[in-house]
């Protein structure tokens, strides 16, 4: 059938029964991303099964990794930064819709990752099976790269399985496991993995027939009137999660799917023109980069084994507890020492309500708790690849303790400390192998927060910090390498901002205020909550131990909270009153008169400190800072992160700003040494 015509991604083989397989293997590549080079094959596949008339059509892919990743995101930054955007989208829709339109019956057999456009060439073919284990997953995630679907996910998805249940996935950017796509009517059918190409065949012979119930929905569904209904519902949903102005393509996708009507030609050209909008924003352009970087994070230990099987944590309080936790979770023997069984109990609860959330099967969460076991004594770090340790924030405690465990070590033992603000220069004193002792700074809560700060110190052995990289990968977290000097980057950063906040508190601005003003900046959580969140006791103790550093002072009020028992969240009172885990704001008053220039009074201390952490060479370059802040804070991603953020805005100008802020305010706001830094130059200046 395809005599003539050769492929480097696809293979292509015709079974005795006339079915033809379609099996996408990017060449040169661990995962199938779907390139220019990979649609024009496949359209001259398409156009090739439209004239001979297969029996049937399977597409699979022959990547153990899955799929397909979706679209190939640096081909998309060269289409954007040559206006190409429109044409290519385009071209994969008349790929994918020449598919769609095959006159015999097609199935997609997925297994592991099916995201993006992986994803909408299944939706392109008339049925769809996947393996049925822990890594099969499907998605749509376009909308955090500040796009959203463009080769058919906007026009297809809401037809298949109903707009009530694709705008969400759509919206949110989750990804589905095999189970509950199966449930959804995302796919049709699930298969055993060693059986998957066999159950397609099945599938592709006898088509599994969608419940009229289901189909009646989604018609109903995506109706106009139903359209008009729904979609200001759905704008109103998502402007309560996200601003317009910050993240605009949720808003773009709602409004592509309003407009399209019943002919899927007019909602693939609506749904081109939209994404060819949205590439030029500056929130798709920082997003993009962000998702480069995340992805230079979890490259950089390369295929380095970390050496590490067994971990053991001292310090079974909040942090040290769910450090233990999660790397149990990601298949470490774990052992968990502290004074008193009482200490430990309580982090090994959390442990099993974690495992009982993320796992599906009560098999797999004893599993996964026997893993972890409590060790009162400390036997377990004879034994140990990795100790960590989590105790209190006090340098000679901390000290003490290494004296009575390191020699109980290993040859090769790395020591961690999960201080979040002593430099390691004080640490490592009296340590007989300084080589293999670095900071493991995680972030609470650990299950949710994705960075870890891998703390340097000058005489670390570079083979412990790549070992150390590698574990960090492992447990599936974000790793960036900083210095050893006070608050290393995130807390550097984070604190000038905090402490900031908490003084204009004090001054008596609302905390509701404060809050939404960060939040209108992009923040996740205003800083007052956060406060709150952390712990006020956690605040004014890194607060205390970086303030002289910084040359900024704890604000009043805090000592006196602590001392009452109201420390925050975890007391039910602090800075707010908390019910159900959730703070209870007050009403500002009507009359009150916010300052015009409170939204910088907050943001330009963390910039300035940004811009000084750049100069020190707290981290080895600007892009390393973007990212620990962006996945170590949540500053704003759209924005691109603090260093982004100046060559956006201007470096004169934001100077200019702090001189001014620094005679109104105080000296607090002086320009720090290195905004005269060549990184902080737009591209193109330097």
């Amino acid at each position: 059938m395809f005599e003539g015509l050769r492929f480097n991604h696809w293979k292509t083989s015709e079974g005795d029964d006339g079915v033809v397989a379609l099996t996408l293997d990017r060449a040169n590549s661990s995962v199938n991303a779907i390139s220019r080079a990979v649609l024009d094959e496949l359209e001259q596949i398409v156009e090739r099964l439209a004239i001979e008339k297969p029996a049937g059509v399977i597409i699979h892919s022959a990547k153990p990794s899955g799929f397909a990743v979706g679209a190939d995101i640096k081909a998309f930054v060269e289409y954007a930064r040559h206006d190409t955007v429109l044409e290519n989208i385009e071209h994969g829709q008349r790929v994918y819709e020449s598919l769609a339109r095959l006159p015999c019956p097609t199935v997609a057999a997925v297994h592991g990752a099916c995201m993006g456009g992986g994803t909408e060439l299944i939706l392109a073919c008339r049925q769809r099976i996947a393996a049925d284990d822990d890594k099969t997953r499907i998605g749509l995630p376009e909308v955090m790269l500040g796009i959203h679907p463009g080769w058919g996910g906007t026009a297809r998805l809401p037809r298949l399985i109903g707009a009530t249940e694709a705008l969400p996935l759509m919206l949110t950017g989750k990804s589905l496991s095999a189970r509950r796509a199966l449930a959804l009517g995302v796919i049709d059918r699930v298969a055993r993995p060693e059986e998957l190409l066999v159950e397609a065949r099945l599938l592709l012979r006898h088509p599994q027939p969608r419940p009229f119930a289901r189909r009646a929905m989604a018609w109903l569904s995506n109706t106009w009137l139903v359209r008009q209904i729904l979609a200001p519902m759905v704008f109103k949903q998502t402007a309560a999660k996200v601003r317009k102005e910050h993240y605009p393509a949720p808003f773009a996708l709602i409004d592509v799917w309003k407009r399209g009507g019943s002919d899927i030609r007019l909602r693939l050209k609506i749904e081109a023109r939209s994404v060819a909008k949205l590439a030029k924003t500056p929130t798709a352009q920082n997003l993009i980069r962000i998702f480069f970087l995340q992805e230079r994070l979890k490259g950089q230990a390369g295929d380095t084994d970390p050496g590490i099987k067994h971990v053991h944590v001292v310090g079974a309080g909040v942090m040290g507890g769910d450090i233990a936790a999660w790397a149990a979770f990601k298949g470490f023997d774990v052992t968990l020492q502290d004074r008193e069984m009482k200490y430990i109990q309580p982090a090994l609860d959390r442990a099993r309500q974690l495992y009982e959330k993320k796992l599906q099967t009560p098999e797999k969460v004893e599993a996964t708790v026997r893993r972890l076991r409590a060790d009162v004594n400390g036997s377990g770090i004879a034994s140990a690849d990795l100790a960590i340790e989590a105790i209190y924030e006090n340098a000679a405690a901390k000290r003490e303790l290494y004296e009575k465990i390191e020699p109980q070590f290993q040859a090769d033992e790395i020591l961690a400390s999960n201080t979040s603000s002593i430099p390691l220069d004080q640490l490592r004193e009296g340590l007989e192998a300084p080589q293999r002792f670095l900071g493991l700074h995680f972030f609470n809560p650990v299950a949710q927060m994705p960075l870890v700060e891998v703390v340097r110190h000058d005489r670390l052995d570079p083979a412990i910090e790549k070992r150390v990289l590698a574990f960090c990968k492992a447990i599936g977290k974000l790793p960036v390498a900083v210095k050893g000097t006070p608050g290393f980057l995130v807390n550097r950063i984070l604190m000038p901002y905090l402490l900031e906040a908490m003084r204009l508190y004090s001054e008596g601005v609302p905390g509701a205020v404060l809050d939404r003003e960060a939040r209108k900046f992009g923040m996740p959580m205003g800083p007052i909550e956060l406060a709150d969140t952390v712990g006020l006791d956690v605040c004014a103790s890194v607060g205390k131990e970086l303030a002289p550093f910084l040359g900024l002072e704890v604000p009043p009020g805090l000592d006196d909270k602590i001392e009452a028992g109201k420390r925050g969240k975890k007391d039910g009172q602090g800075l707010y009153v908390w019910q159900d885990g959730k703070p209870q704001k007050p009403e500002v008053d009507k009359d009150y008169t916010m300052p015009p220039d409170l939204q910088e009074r907050m943001i330009l201390p963390m910039i300035n400190e940004a811009v000084a952490c750049l100069a020190d060479g707290v981290v080895d370059d600007a892009d390393l800072l973007d990212a620990g802040v962006i996945f170590g804070t949540g500053f704003a991603p759209f924005r691109g992160g603090p260093i982004q953020y100046v060559r956006s805005e201007g470096v004169d100008k934001l100077k200019a700003r702090l001189e001014q802020f620094a005679q109104r305010y105080g000296e607090r706001f002086s320009p720090k040494n290195g905004w005269d830094h060549p990184t902080l130059a737009p591209a193109g200046e330097k």
